[in-house]
This record gives C-alpha cells, sequence and structure tokens, in this order.
C-alpha cells in the first residue's frame, strides 16, 4: 500500500494511526451525544410541559 501511495511505510504507520484516532473520537463523540439525548422527557413531564405551555400562552396573550 505503501509504494502504492508513494509514500514510506512509516508514513502509512502514522497516517493509520492518525485515522484511528480520529475515529476513535469521533465514536465517543457519537457517545456522548447519544447519551445527552437518552434524557429525553417522559410523556408526563411532556404532558405537564405542554399544558405549562398552553397557560403561559393564555396569560401573556392576555396581557396585550
Amino acid at each position: 500500500m505503501a509504494r502504492e501511495m508513494e509514500i514510506s511505510r512509516s508514513r502509512l504507520f502514522v497516517l493509520a494511526v492518525e485515522e484511528f484516532i480520529e475515529r476513535r473520537r469521533n465514536q465517543k463523540l457519537l457517545q456522548e451525544i447519544n447519551a445527552a439525548y437518552d434524557d429525553m422527557p417522559d410523556p408526563a413531564e411532556q404532558d405537564v410541559r405542554r399544558r405549562m405551555r398552553h397557560r403561559h400562552r393564555e396569560l401573556v396573550e392576555g396581557e396585550w
């Protein structure tokens, strides 16, 4: 592969390690993003939020 890419074998290994490290970073970031979104509100909490938004809208519109 090094010959095919016209680079030294040591450079090929450097590139391979850099790519491996970058993939690991991306996997870790994806896991952290997924963990953050795992904490979504349950249906009961969603209902409370929906009622709170409705009540807030009533209050704000009533002031105008």
